[in-house]
């Protein structure tokens, strides 16, 4: 890569565009000799219906000069912007720098907005309807991707509008969420348990969740659930939401809860993460769309009670 960005390129570039600019230039001067009065018109040798032919006369002037306008603005240009190779301009753009200049800017106009809200607690900015505005828009440009812009997910992303989560439901619980992320690993069980072990196990899954199963597998696969699985989910498969164990008593388990996607699972293990947006979104547009989030699983009325002090 580093033979396209030598100094021979940026050299080769620039002799190419002043070229260009100097051929259009030259092949206008040619095009703008004004014809001698009483001369002969020349042709281009093209006739239509014997006596209709095309005559070889100069462009109009007025065309003529807008191009030697377009010309100079040209040369202009790459006097003052890059252009040619690797020479920045005078006024030193880029991109980057103008890119910078507008978050600035924004940022500069948004923060007094986002500073107010930030001092507000969850629970109670979940109530306010320009707060969820917002937030909703925070939502839609940086989380649907993922969990669709109804936030209901799909098969390995979680549904934000039900009230079961992996590491938790509070307000701050969400917010640290979305600030730092999250990385939930299920190790692969297949080599140890084998085909049939793997379904047992996955049966006995099926029990808790109140799909329909093999009572013979489950009452197996119990056995080895308790062995190798209860360290993470629980005696009774309700997870740990500090670790981020799935409660396998739910039918909306984030990869699948029937038989074939339970096998996989378990076979095969699963790694789910959530990428941390502390830098992307700074932590205060943070605590504006977990205010959002949280209030999609909690009714306004149970929201408002929630943001009254002393509330449980």
């Amino acid at each position: 890569m580093s033979d396209f960005t030598g100094g021979f390129w940026s050299f080769y570039i620039s002799i190419i565009t002043i070229a260009s600019i100097i051929a259009c230039a030259v092949l206008l001067q040619a095009m703008s000799t004004r014809k001698v009065s009483g001369a002969q018109a020349e042709t281009t040798g093209h006739s239509w219906d014997e006596d209709l032919v095309e005559l070889n006369n100069p462009l109009p002037r007025w065309w003529i000069w807008l191009f030697y306008i377009t010309i100079l603005f040209g040369l202009a240009y790459l006097v003052l912007y890059p252009g040619l190779g690797t020479f920045s301009g005078s006024y030193q753009w880029t991109s980057i720098k103008q890119y910078e200049d507008e978050v600035a800017l924004a940022e500069a106009q948004s923060a007094p907005i986002y500073e107010k809200y930030s001092k507000i607690d969850l629970k109670q900015l979940a109530t306010d309807p320009d707060a969820l505005a917002i937030g909703q828009k925070l939502f839609l440009n940086n989380c649907a991707q993922c969990h669709s812009s109804d936030a209901r997910g799909g098969k390995g992303y979680p549904n934000l509008t039900d009230r079961d989560w992996i590491y938790g439901g509070e307000p701050e619980t969400i917010k640290a969420s979305i600030m730092d992320g999250r990385k939930g690993v299920m190790p692969p069980w297949g080599a140890m348990l084998g085909d049939d072990g793997v379904k047992d196990v996955a049966h006995y899954v099926m029990s808790l969740n109140g799909m329909t199963f093999d009572s013979l597998r489950a009452a197996r696969g119990k056995e080895k659930f308790m062995t190798i699985c209860v360290a993470c989910h629980g005696p009774e498969g309700k997870g740990n939401t500090a670790i981020g164990a799935a409660n396998l008593t739910k039918t909306n388990l984030l990869h699948g809860a029937d038989e074939p996607a339970l096998m996989e699972t378990i076979s095969k293990g699963r790694t789910s993460v959530m990428p941390a947006q502390k830098d992307l979104l700074g932590e205060a547009r943070v605590h504006i769309l977990a205010a959002y989030v949280w209030s999609l699983s909690n009714s306004p009325g149970a929201a408002a009670a929630a943001a009254k002090p002393g509330a449980k």
